[in-house]
């Protein structure tokens, strides 16, 4: 029963890991990569659409994002959107693709998306130990409830501690190598 909420555990902490790899892919490193603009909502005939269902995106240089919309009406609609996110990208319009030079990171910017990167790895964190809490609450109950021994309950909550402890540290391994990556010039 305790194994079966330690798996529980497991894979609701690598859903964590998973929302946070998603998060920080859209935060810039001075390297062009699609996932920079592929969760952008455009206003798209009034309705907000995610921009990977309304074009194509590309990287075909280290410092240039190309977007090509499969629909030709929803450029205006596009180039507003990137202009509007907080990305600090200025898109140019040739009537077919949209160009995006990325342009080099300032000191200050670059610091400034490192405390971005800290602030969602905190909150990965605190995700990840909310669900130890929830786990070590059930195993709590069924102690309570008489369902199992001291013994199996004290292991329980050694193991959930033991994959928390190793959740955690996989956040931060994903956010140093963010950091690292923003850092680089």
């Amino acid at each position: 029963m305790i194994d079966d909420w330690l798996t529980d555990a497991e894979q609701r902490m690598d859903k964590s890991i998973e929302a946070l790899h998603k998060e920080l892919a859209g935060i810039r490193t001075g390297r062009a990569t699609p996932a920079l603009v592929d969760r952008l909502q455009v206003d798209y005939y009034g309705a907000p659409t995610p921009l990977q269902s309304l074009a194509n995106i590309t990287a075909p240089e280290a410092r240039l994002l190309v977007i090509q919309p499969y629909d030709r009406g929803a450029m205006g609609a596009i180039e507003k959107a990137i202009q509007k996110s907080e990305l600090g990208l200025n898109p140019s319009n040739d009537g077919t693709l949209i160009r995006i030079p990325i342009p080099q990171l300032t000191e200050e910017r670059r610091k400034e998306f490192v405390k971005l990167v800290k602030q969602r790895a905190e909150a990965a964190r605190v995700a990840i130990r909310n669900i130890r809490r929830d786990e070590v609450e059930h195993i709590r109950k069924i102690e309570k409830d008489g369902e199992v021994g001291t013994d199996e309950v004290d292991r329980g909550l050694q193991q959930i501690q033991k994959i928390t402890d190793r959740f955690v540290a996989r956040v931060d391994e994903v956010a140093h190598k963010k950091e690292q990556e923003i850092l680089e010039v």
